[in-house]
């Protein structure tokens, strides 16, 4: 057996998910696993037939995740679970799902499947980032999608000083920057126009938010540099600056302040049932597939 332990993990504001997880709990049980059942995930919707267990009890004992909800569900459970290199799959009980993306009506037979030994795993690169003021670290996290930089409220443009490694690369004055891993290209970076990165990629993009001057155009580096972004200015006194570390954030950003970003030392794991293909993903998701239709009607 490949997964003896296996701890599942839901978004537990849905209505509905405990009977979704109960079938994939009967089913894990039916295939000889041993099934933990997260706390909160536990305690907000009733599923309790099971033992609970905290993150770092499933990170000490699970042999795999897996997470049913949307990608933020999975953008929270992988960070928390990283550091213990349980690997993650996931089920999709949101809306889009790149990153839980096996659909729920599939949900039975895929982790069926992969109990018995079909399946492919991926790594996918984390960052970890800080705020500096001075010598003083005044918040830090980690990323699975992206770090953002970003103006706060209804406060003017910000100017941005970005270097790699020391060295300076140019400076922006934009509502925001988003600094996105691969896994990341395809949530906020692509709706500001970034590339999509396949998540192999040894890569970090950095996707500016509706700058001032349309020539600051992203930028894809690799991923074994130390990004620094210092604010040099915001747009009006009473302007100020957030960062945010996927759902993590700092919200009292001051000119003067560095946000400096790395690839994390950690890792993640994604298990897939076997024969994933991320371009059928994206076909699917972004409907590459759809052809428009034709008509002879001009408007």
């Amino acid at each position: 057996m490949h997964f003896k332990t296996v701890a599942l993990i839901g978004r537990y504001q849905d209505s509905g998910l405990d009977g979704p997880l109960r079938e994939l709990s009967s089913t894990l049980r039916a295939s000889g696993c041993n099934v933990l059942i997260e706390a909160e995930t536990a305690h907000n919707t009733g599923v309790t037939d099971q033992p609970i267990a905290n993150y770092d009890q499933i990170g000490a004992t699970a042999d795999l995740a897996v997470v049913m909800g949307g990608d933020g569900t999975m953008l929270g459970a992988g960070r928390l679970l990283a550091p213990y290199n349980v690997p993650l799959i996931g089920i999709n009980h949101g809306r889009l799902g790149f990153i839980t993306d096996i659909p729920l009506q599939d949900a039975t037979s895929a982790l069926t499947s992969v109990i018995q030994g079909n399946f492919d795993i991926e790594e996918r690169i984390l960052l970890e980032g800080r705020v500096v003021r001075g010598e003083e670290i005044m918040f830090s996290g980690l990323a699975l999608n992206d770090v953002v930089i970003n103006r706060a409220g209804r406060g003017g443009m910000i100017e941005l000083r970005i270097e790699l490694d020391g060295g300076f690369m140019y400076s922006q004055r934009a509502d925001g920057l988003i600094i996105s891993t691969p896994t990341g290209s395809t949530a906020y970076a692509l709706s500001a126009n970034g590339p999509i990165l396949h998540p192999q990629l040894k890569s970090i993009v950095l996707v500016p938010v509706a700058p001032q001057t349309l020539s600051n155009r992203p930028i894809v580096i690799p991923d074994s540099g130390l990004l620094s972004m210092t604010i040099t200015a915001l747009g009006r006194v009473e302007s100020g600056a957030s960062v945010h570390f996927d759902m993590q954030s700092w919200s009292d950003c001051q000119p003067g302040d560095r946000i400096d970003v790395r690839r994390a030392s950690d890792t993640l794991r994604f298990v897939h049932p076997a024969g994933y293909n991320f371009f059928s993903t994206l076909r699917r998701k972004l409907h590459w597939n759809r052809m428009p239709q034709l008509t002879d009607e001009i408007e």
